[in-house]
């Protein structure tokens, strides 16, 4: 879908999304324990992605009882549609998981340590907030700083902002030569990325194919013809990937040591 405020939108975004795609992090990334720094990062962007995208569910539709409709029937679809794919997609063998779990699975097939990441949800359960959860599991600086940017967006900006940051925040930021190390990494590894490699080609698929779809659609319904509307949502997805800008700048320190 394209309307002359998104394409607005994505060529304000367009300077810096480039950076990202073409952060020198993806080159320095060479062998598995690299895969491994990088993916005990990530997994946070992961986590918190879906915890936006059931702040939109939770604005766009009705989660309380008793039922009563919210909002129009269309934006009800287009999240309720995202949510199915995201919450309850299938793994390479067919089985039921979020895109979460997907990426745990991935993590403890290639040998990541999933320790931190699986204590921080513990305490999440436990109802503890972001930061006291973050403490407590000894998460790294650069996750929690991102965290931070989602769930201030989350926390205080409106629907049509979370939508945005939702949609052109996190859209086609791998690039395909990441793919294909992958791929490379894995035949040397006897198959220990394959789920890796299947989540990275899911996301490709359906998170940069027919979920981009509804999501600008979702967008751009959300932000009408209010030019407020979408300076808002395009300063809060700036910010957004600036966020991931230094997320990968601190991965990549890492990596270097």
């Amino acid at each position: 879908m394209s309307n002359n405020h998104i394409d607005r939108l994505k060529a304000e975004i367009e300077p810096i999304r480039q950076q990202i795609i073409q952060h020198p992090l993806y080159h320095h990334i060479t062998t598995v324990e690299h895969l491994h720094t990088f993916m005990q990062h990530h997994v946070y962007a992961v986590w918190d992605f879906m915890s936006l995208l059931k702040s939109l569910q939770r604005s766009l539709t009705c989660v309380d009882l008793p039922w009563v409709p919210v909002g129009t029937a269309s934006t009800r679809y287009l999240i309720n549609e995202i949510v199915v794919g995201e919450e309850s997609d299938v793994d390479q063998n067919g089985v039921r998981m979020s895109h979460f779990e997907l990426y745990l699975s991935a993590m403890e097939q290639s040998g990541a340590d999933t320790a931190v990441v699986k204590e921080f949800i513990r305490h999440i359960v436990e109802k503890k907030s972001i930061i006291q959860s973050a403490i407590e599991s000894g998460l790294n600086e650069a996750a929690v700083n991102f965290m931070n940017n989602t769930f201030e967006v989350i926390e205080s900006k409106p629907t049509y902002v979370q939508a945005a940051v939702f949609t052109f925040g996190r859209e086609d930021l791998i690039p395909d030569m990441f793919l294909g190390l992958i791929k490379e990494l894995n035949k040397t590894l006897s198959g220990k990325l394959g789920i890796l490699e299947y989540y990275i080609e899911r996301h490709i698929e359906v998170d940069g194919g027919h979920h981009s779809h509804l999501a600008y659609q979702m967008t751009s319904e959300l932000c009408g013809n209010d030019s407020r509307k979408w300076q808002e949502a395009t300063a809060a997805v700036k910010r957004s990937l600036t966020a991931r800008l230094h997320l990968w700048d601190s991965v990549l320190e890492k990596i270097k040591g």
